[in-house]
């Protein structure tokens, strides 16, 4: 992901750069509209399939994707998979959809995205989505990823499960409640540094890219429960 935490000349952050990829005109202009409002966001390329975005990605390399799950030609899951695949430094990946439970959006978390957010969304829950991925380290929206999970995943045994610590089993199960590393470690009584570290030993030993592919790994792995 690109440095987001670069600094202008006067110590302000430096805006969230970002990419619309959506075959509907109409809609990356209204997102476009709504994230260019803020001063902290800065829409900087668009794109109308999903080979488009690919391309425009490895040119402008923003910070975050927002990416609709289903576009002709390359959709938006082979795109997802494409660009986490390829490049060294990857943005974050949001799929917009119209559908909460569709299995496109479970095949794109699976496939590396860092979350979904609903077409219908309100202009707060969008600006405030794209801050949350390209700033933090906790999970968006994790109800709604334990909900598709429930309904997409067919948990079966992987062996990453028992090279699990005791440790190492809480913070994913906390990870999936949605907690920062910070809300972690003051549940656990330890240090952030602490935590940090459990954390990249969950991700390495699940596979994952993020918080979110190993809170589907646990779910398909029957490591967290269903409903």
């Amino acid at each position: 992901m690109s440095e987001t935490t670069d600094r202008t000349a006067g110590g302000t952050p430096a805006p969230v750069r970002i990419v619309l990829a959506d075959d509907e005109r109409m809609v990356r202009t209204a997102l476009r509209a709504i994230l260019s409002a803020e001063p902290d966001l800065e829409v900087v390329g668009e794109a109308a399939t999903g080979a488009e975005a690919v391309s425009v990605v490895r040119e402008l390399r923003p910070d975050v994707v927002l990416m609709d799950v289903r576009m002709p030609g390359t959709d938006g899951i082979r795109a997802t998979e494409r660009i986490l695949g390829t490049l060294e430094a990857p943005p974050r990946i949001v799929v917009v959809t119209t559908f909460e439970n569709d299995s496109y959006v479970y095949d794109a978390l699976r496939a590396g995205a860092a979350g979904f957010l609903l077409k219908r969304a309100d202009a707060d829950a969008l600006v405030q989505a794209v801050r949350l991925v390209a700033r933090s380290d906790t999970l968006l929206f994790p109800s709604a990823v334990r909900a598709l999970a429930v309904r997409h995943a067919r948990p079966e045994p992987a062996p990453w499960v028992t090279r699990l610590t005791a440790r190492e089993s809480e913070v994913l199960r906390l990870m999936a409640t949605g907690l920062t590393n910070a809300e972690i470690a003051r549940r656990m009584e330890v240090g952030p540094a602490t935590v940090k570290s459990h954390v990249a030993a969950v991700l390495a030993k699940t596979g994952a890219r993020d918080r979110t592919q190993a809170v589907i790994a646990a779910y398909e792995a029957g490591f967290l429960r269903r409903g």
